[in-house]
């Protein structure tokens, strides 16, 4: 006679497998007892054995359902050991609060009707835009600055918006200025482009506006990307002087600038270079960060003597959006979605930045109170890529500056951390085992 142990062991075989997924619908529990030859006792047990292991979710009226594994299950045992099995994250950086799924499911209520399911799933028409452009304008606001919601052109998300944007601007054999140093999907993007990535000087401000002259004096750029607003790895962020003068060069010198503004709504209370120079700047953005990475969708606002080029761009590449991702979009702006999530990661980020200065106190970190990202110089005698390794050895994924490294610059010896995919009390443990390993020897570590 099976007992509900083994029963349920076997149900959670199938979750882990991926025979049952997230959403799946379990049958009734008497006939859920007649499947598996239980009594209907058994069968009841089962399923509060299930629900007690957070695999299932039970709704009143609806029936029991399989559960996403939270990150926080997901990462209740974290590998801060070598022998560990599982791994902290500190590679991949989307942020997610509590209240996140709830928000959205209540957003997308509405959109999940039959009639409104069946209007989302069709092909995205142009008279289609006029509202998901204006939604998208106050999505986009900050600082004062709005964009005019004609300008608004979208993409299935920032990635493919910035592919869109660099194969308009720059052709093949052409030259790209970057921060020295910058996105990895960047060089990613330029090498499959025949695009030469020019690597431009920074300081303690960000891009050195000089710089970006002498690199096109030295050979015409078409383009330069730049992250004005808490850039990645470093997390600097220009004062409004040094934007303005690195508006006045492109101005000058007529380049055009890919402004990636992906973490910007972090920093909220500051315009985009595209306000100070909007006939010269194509801003990038994304629901990646802002929402949640699972359904995104890029923006791209455009002046009017660039536009056409890269609709044509967004079209070629297949980077056109799906409409649901537009509705999707649309409702979580109308209904206040989006400003309660960006509220909530910002303060989050606060508290993690906090985190990570209990942590690494001592150390030279190099990061905004904004931001979901650190910048770590480590100490002598360890080298980035000996820490990497260690670091993945008690089970900790980082990313080593050389990732970030443009062209054929130096790579620093430091390493980027991201702070927002593990649960709090997981990246305070993580962080304070990455304190440790720097403090100690090297060759005491990492070993063949």
């Amino acid at each position: 006679m099976k007992d509900y142990q083994s029963v349920a062991d076997a149900v959670a075989e199938e979750i882990k497998a991926g025979a049952l997924r997230p959403g799946n619908r379990l049958p009734p529990q008497r006939e859920f007892a007649r499947q598996h030859g239980i009594a209907n006792s058994t069968a009841t047990r089962v399923y509060q054995e299930l629900a007690r292991r957070g695999l299932t979710v039970g709704e009143v009226g609806r029936g029991t359902f399989v559960r996403a594994v939270s990150a926080k299950s997901s990462v209740s045992t974290p590998a801060l050991t070598e022998s560990a099995g599982s791994r902290i994250d500190l590679e991949l950086n989307y942020p997610v609060v509590p209240e996140q799924s709830t928000l959205l499911a209540e957003g997308l209520s509405g959109l999940l009707r039959p009639d409104a399911l069946g209007y989302s799933l069709r092909p995205v028409g142009a008279s289609d835009l006029p509202a998901v452009q204006e939604s998208a304008a106050g999505i986009l606001a900050r600082g004062g600055w709005c964009a005019d919601p004609a300008r608004i052109q979208f993409a299935g998300n920032g990635r493919q918006a910035i592919s869109a944007v660099i194969t308009a601007l720059v052709p093949p054999g052409g030259r790209l200025g970057v921060e020295e140093l910058t996105y990895p999907v960047i060089k990613a993007v330029a090498a499959r482009l025949g695009i030469t990535v020019v690597p431009l000087a920074m300081d303690s401000a960000g891009l050195v506006p000089e710089a970006l002259e002498e690199a096109h004096a030295a050979a015409p750029l078409h383009a330069v990307y730049v992250q004005p607003r808490l850039h990645n790895p470093l997390s600097l962020t220009m004062s409004t002087q040094r934007v303005e003068r690195l508006a006045d060069v492109l101005l000058r010198l007529r380049i055009p600038a890919v402004e990636d503004a992906i973490w910007a709504f972090l920093h909220d209370e500051l315009p985009p270079l595209a306000a100070y120079a909007p006939e010269r700047t194509v801003l990038i953005d994304s629901l990646s960060k802002r929402i949640a990475p699972g359904l995104t969708l890029g923006f791209v606002v455009a002046p009017d003597t660039l536009a056409s080029e890269i609709a044509a761009a967004l079209r070629s590449g297949g980077w056109t959006p799906m409409r649901f991702a537009l509705e999707a979009a649309h409702r979580w702006q109308q209904d206040g979605t989006v400003k309660k999530l960006v509220d909530a990661k910002q303060r989050e980020a606060a508290v993690r930045q906090k985190i990570a200065a209990q942590r690494l106190a001592g150390f030279a970190v190099q990061s905004d109170p904004r931001s979901y990202h650190c910048w770590w110089q480590l100490p002598r005698p360890w080298r980035a890529d000996t820490f990497v390794v260690a670091a993945a050895r008690h089970g900790i994924g980082v990313v080593p500056a050389a990732a970030f490294t443009a062209g054929g610059s130096h790579a620093p010896n430091a390493i980027r951390l991201g702070l927002a995919s593990p649960q709090r009390d997981v990246l305070s443990q993580a962080l304070g085992t990455l304190a440790g390993l720097a403090r100690s020897a090297p060759e005491d570590l990492v070993t063949d």
